[in-house]
């Protein structure tokens, strides 16, 4: 039976559900480092926001989610018709998709998420590839400039650019100079930043501050992993305002729910972000550092809550271990066609749970 579960495993990380069967308990048991999603969450103030919000059920949300709107733009020092929220930021990806796929041709920095080309397909878009080369990406070698340009089949002003930082799977965070070029080349660029809440203020290379600079920018993020929030599927888009208003014409109305919508107020709360910010700076670098003491594991130095590790034996096996006997669930990533049998990412999470992986990892892979 779990054998034939494993055998139809899902494409994303966090389903617990199948991981379970496969496991052969109950969710709650099991230990999750599939979904990157924070462990401190919910904040405080994201329930309290929520319970204050459940007389509002008996009414629609304002078509227009002016309130919502103000507050996104005002956490961003924008006007408010420079935003649009969304049903997560994979709704807003859809949209994305539709504009891309009007264009000669859409480049992705691979391996790439997998939700991106859900939403080219979508429209009848062929995706074009361009590798990373991960050898590079591990030594903190990598030319980001020289690697597009060489990946290259069409004139880039007539085609489009999707990609995120920081970048999934890897982690790695894309210099902004380096996306300033790529602005200045493609006719539309489109940059997933849902894991930036996660870089220090200090580090982060958001392009939202220049997005009055740059017609042809989408910026898409998302409160649900920050948050710990992905079941109440709240993102938002950031671009000029005529591109904005094209998928608003686009979209089925009350896209976003009354409480993700009441959820906006843990933008105000800065303890939760230092405390989250806190919490990363020590537990990354730790887990990195107990994974690469692992014989032959080799996780890449990424800047987000994840690590992608490299692994010398087959993850999937590696995975059905985990789970059967120690219900811990990692995140294989045969989704990445690029990275195949021999990549795993895990999220990383409170220091207890971090030890409780690499103790589990060390018994595997004697």
């Amino acid at each position: 039976m779990a054998d034939s579960l494993f055998n139809n495993r899902p494409n994303h990380g966090g389903n617990l559900a199948w991981a379970a069967q496969v496991a052969g308990c109950s969710p709650f048991a099991l230990l999750d480092f599939s979904a990157s999603i924070s462990p401190l969450g919910p904040p405080a103030s994201a329930i309290a926001a929520i319970q204050a919000c459940l007389p509002q059920l008996t009414q629609y949300p304002d078509p227009q989610y002016t309130a919502l709107r103000q507050q996104l733009a005002q956490h961003h020092h924008l006007a408010p018709d420079w935003v649009l929220p969304g049903n997560g930021a994979a709704e807003l990806l859809t949209w994305a998709g539709r504009d891309l796929a009007a264009l000669e041709a859409t480049y992705l920095l691979t391996p790439a998420f997998g939700d991106y080309g859900r939403s080219l397909r979508a429209f009848a878009a062929q995706p074009q590839a361009i590798p990373l080369p991960l050898t590079a990406a591990a030594s903190g070698q990598l030319d980001w400039l020289t690697v597009v340009a060489q990946g290259l089949q069409h004139d880039p002003a007539r085609c489009g650019l999707l990609l995120n930082t920081p970048h999934n799977p890897t982690g790695l965070v894309i210099p902004l100079a380096v996306l300033e070029t790529l602005l200045s080349q493609f006719q539309l660029v489109v940059v997933d930043e849902a894991f930036m809440d996660f870089v220090a203020p200090s580090e982060q290379q958001s392009l939202i501050p220049q997005i009055h600079r740059w017609p042809n920018l989408v910026i898409v993020r998302s409160l649900t992993k920050f948050y710990s929030l992905p079941g109440l599927r709240l993102g938002y888009a950031i671009a000029q305002p005529p591109h904005l208003q094209r998928w608003q014409q686009w979209r089925d109305p009350w896209s976003v729910n009354a409480l993700a919508a009441a959820a906006v107020t843990v933008l105000q709360d800065h303890d939760f972000q230092h405390r989250t910010w806190q919490w990363l700076a020590a537990a990354r670098p730790a887990l990195f550092q107990a994974l690469a003491a692992i014989p032959g594991l080799y996780p890449l130095p990424g800047q987000a809550n994840y690590l992608l590790v490299r692994c010398d034996r087959s993850v999937t096996a590696l995975q059905q271990t985990l789970l059967q006997r120690d219900r811990i669930l990692i995140r294989d990533c045969l989704s990445f066609p690029e990275l195949g049998d021999r990549y795993f990412r895990v999220a990383v999470r409170l220091p207890a749970e971090n030890e409780r992986l690499v103790t589990a990892l060390r018994q595997a892979l004697v």
